[in-house]
């Protein structure tokens, strides 16, 4: 399934499927989402997650949790230098009004909203702490200061997530074309392509290596 660049979908999953998510170009930034498919209001969460794991970006065997603390997608695969973000928050139309656009610009909070308006018939309320698959965003020396990085990826890196609950997923391959977080010279969000296992992933190694292509 092809997500064209800037645009988002949603699907569900039911409890051992996967979503993996591809990133075709190398170039491209993609925001996620979740929901338990039976509450809306309990929805995966960047700072539970961060205190469940104790770490700031997950690894292959890292699971996120809810806002009721309840496991709810798992990393399986990581077929990229790793490197993925859950600090920043997904961009939204106020963000492009203060980056200086004066009409509307396509942003990730508005496509999960949209997505999952379409695949569930009303949006849930706003998140704006997503997981930032490929981000790069580096903590400096001191500590305190995050850094902005284009994503390292190259074409065809990709992550996996198996879901531990019946949920919805919201991915949005990123519009975001004035920050440097595209890989791209020019910035242009670029299309992604995601894919739905049914195959169980039982067996998960600590760590698993990148091997550049």
């Amino acid at each position: 399934m092809i997500i064209k660049g800037g645009h988002g979908k949603a699907v569900k999953l039911t409890r051992g499927q996967s979503i993996r998510i591809i990133n075709t170009s190398g170039t491209q930034v993609v925001d996620c989402w979740a929901w338990n498919a039976e509450n809306l209001n309990e929805h995966m969460s960047m700072e539970t997650t961060r205190v469940w794991l104790q770490r700031l970006n997950p690894i292959v065997g890292d699971t996120f949790v809810t806002t009721l603390r309840n496991p709810i997608l798992t990393v399986v695969q990581d077929r990229s230098p790793g490197i993925h973000d859950t600090f920043m928050a997904c961009c939204s139309t106020e963000r492009y009004t203060l980056l200086g656009c004066k009409t509307y610009h396509r942003n990730c909070l508005d496509n999960m909203l949209a997505a999952m308006q379409a695949i569930q018939n009303e949006p849930p309320q706003p998140i704006y702490a997503s997981f930032n698959i490929f981000m790069n965003i580096a903590v400096e020396e001191d500590g305190k200061t995050l850094k902005t990085q284009p994503t390292p990826c190259r074409p065809y890196d990709y992550l996996t997530l198996r879901s531990e609950m019946d949920c919805y997923v919201a991915i949005s391959a990123c519009p975001q074309d004035i920050v440097p977080i595209q890989g791209s010279s020019d910035l242009k969000p670029q299309d992604i392509e995601i894919e739905i296992l049914n195959e169980p992933f039982q067996d998960i190694p600590i760590r698993e290596a990148w091997v550049p292509k």
